[in-house]
Formats: structure tokens, C-alpha cells, sequence
């Protein structure tokens, strides 16, 4: 199947969040895929096996002291489909390749520092994918639905992140930011699932349906974090996750553009190739 007959459009354009109003957003859309969920299905298969290719360039270019690296940041609401991005997309690439962090409540150790603290110490390093399961954009999402610290407090840390992705950018990093969008109907349906099967009762938090009733702040929350925070140099796609096969499809094209954009080669070798031929014809 041809790229060409599959989108519409790049993804990376499909889901930009330039103008977005997330009061508005259609979760069950699938912006610039022309499939089905079987075509897309196979479709994503084709496209893991790329993605898992591009990544072990970037591995290697890491093992020879490439500094560069790709963060995606996934970030959406308890049922979005996070883990099954990790899951189903990061799953498809050589592991050695990967660093993931998982964002929860801040520890009391966390808490005496920067919110910035816990994740510069996860950041990736040179060669690898680092995924962020939520972010420090929790610290302007979470506290200000809450209202865990003062407004003056959480409402300086746009300016804060922006400088900090600034940074991660000008380092090297390419950083690739995924907002995850399912109705409350579709969540509903996703927490039933998880009290019928004993299998996914670890996954089930009752605090997720006192959240449901913070909707409306979340969504306040979230368009101003899309409002102060998407830039050209980490950019947010939007990106409706009611269906499971497009989110994660979206994001394996994501990625596949972000380390593309890279124009990265394979290593050339530091030996002699011919020598170490005849070394081995000898052993």
C-alpha cells in the first residue's frame, strides 16, 4: 500500500494544534487517514517495521557519539491510550534504544525541588527515543485544575517550559509532543471495561471517575497549555484517540518523521574493513 493513496496529508500537518479548540475537537475523527480501521491496521504494521529501522540508525548514531535524540511527550487524560502507545508503537523498536518515564504524583523528595527537577533526570541520551507517560506538563494541567499551588505559581511555568524545550532543541533533542483526546463517553466505556475483566483491574483507579467531573476545567487547562506552549521547535499535534488504531498509527508516523528529519546515515566503520576480513579468514 502507497503512502500516497493512504493520507490525505502529513500527519504532522493533519494534527497540528495550531487554532485547535479542544471544546470542539471531534475525538472520533482520524484528520487525513482515507481508511478504514482494517486498512489502517495493516497499514501500521507496515509502518512499525520503518519506524524500528529508522530507530536502530538512530542507535547506532548514538553508539558512535551522535548526541542527538527524539523525546515524545505523551500527554492526555486517564484512558487516552498512553500505554498503549508505549505499548503498541515503542514496542515495535529494539528497547536498548528507548527511555521511558511514567510522570505520577511527585514524591516528597520531588516536591522540594523545581518541577523542572524529576525530568531533566529522565531526559534521553544521545541515540536514543525517550518517552514521557505524561510530563512536566502535569505542573500546569493537574495543579491548576486542582489548585495545588497558587496561579502565580503555575502560571509563570509556560514561560519556563518554553525556555526549557528551547534548550532540549538547541541541544539536540527533537521533541515531539502528542495531546490525547477521548469523549467522556469513550472513557466511560474504557473504565467499564477495566471493572469487567480481572485482568485490567491494576489498571482501574476509582479517582479517575471523581475526574470526569473536572472536565471542563481540564479542557480550559489543556487549551492554554496549547495556546502558550506550541512552538516551532516543540511543536503539540492534537490528536483524537477515541479510536485506538488511528492514535497509535499517528504516532508511529510521528516518529517516523521526526527521526526522517534527522537524514541520518548508518556509522561508517572506525577499522580497517579489508584488515579485519583477513583477520577473520585467518581465525
Amino acid at each position: 500500500m502507497a503512502k500516497a493513496t493512504t493520507w490525505s496529508k502529513p500527519v504532522s500537518k493533519a494534527l497540528r494544534a495550531d487554532g485547535v479548540q479542544v471544546k470542539d475537537l471531534n475525538t472520533a475523527a482520524t484528520p487525513g487517514f482515507k481508511g478504514d480501521k482494517k486498512a489502517g491496521e495493516k497499514y501500521l504494521e507496515e509502518r512499525r517495521a520503518v519506524l524500528s529501522d529508522l530507530q536502530e540508525k538512530l542507535y547506532a548514531n548514538g553508539r558512535s557519539g551522535d548526541t542527538r535524540n527524539v523525546l515524545l511527550v505523551l500527554q492526555g487524560m486517564d484512558t487516552a491510550g498512553k500505554g498503549g502507545i508505549v505499548r503498541h508503537v515503542i514496542g515495535s523498536v529494539d528497547p536498548q534504544g528507548v527511555d521511558h518515564a511514567a510522570f505520577g504524583v511527585p514524591t516528597a523528595e520531588e516536591k522540594k525541588h523545581h518541577f523542572l527537577w524529576r525530568i531533566r533526570k529522565q531526559l534521553p541520551k544521545g541515540g536514543q527515543i525517550g518517552v514521557f507517560d505524561r510530563s512536566h506538563y502535569e505542573d500546569v494541567l493537574v495543579v491548576r485544575v486542582h489548585d495545588l499551588v497558587p496561579p502565580e505559581v503555575w502560571g509563570k511555568r509556560y514561560d519556563e517550559i518554553n525556555k526549557f524545550e528551547r534548550k532540549l532543541a538547541d541541544e539536540g533533542t527533537t521533541i515531539v509532543k502528542v495531546a490525547m483526546f477521548v469523549s467522556l463517553d469513550e472513557q466511560k466505556k474504557r473504565l467499564a471495561q477495566r471493572l469487567e475483566r480481572a485482568d485490567k483491574y491494576w489498571k482501574f483507579n476509582p479517582a479517575d471517575i471523581d475526574e470526569r467531573a473536572y472536565w471542563p476545567a481540564y479542557q480550559e487547562a489543556y487549551q492554554a497549555v496549547l495556546d502558550r506552549t506550541n512552538t516551532d521547535y516543540a511543536p503539540w499535534f492534537v490528536l483524537p484517540c477515541d479510536s485506538k488504531w488511528y492514535a497509535r498509527l499517528a504516532v508511529t508516523e510521528l516518529l517516523i518523521d521526526a527521526l526522517q528529519g534527522l537524514k541520518l546515515d548508518w556509522p561508517p566503520a572506525d577499522f580497517d574493513i579489508e584488515e579485519q576480513k583477513r583477520r577473520l579468514a585467518r581465525a
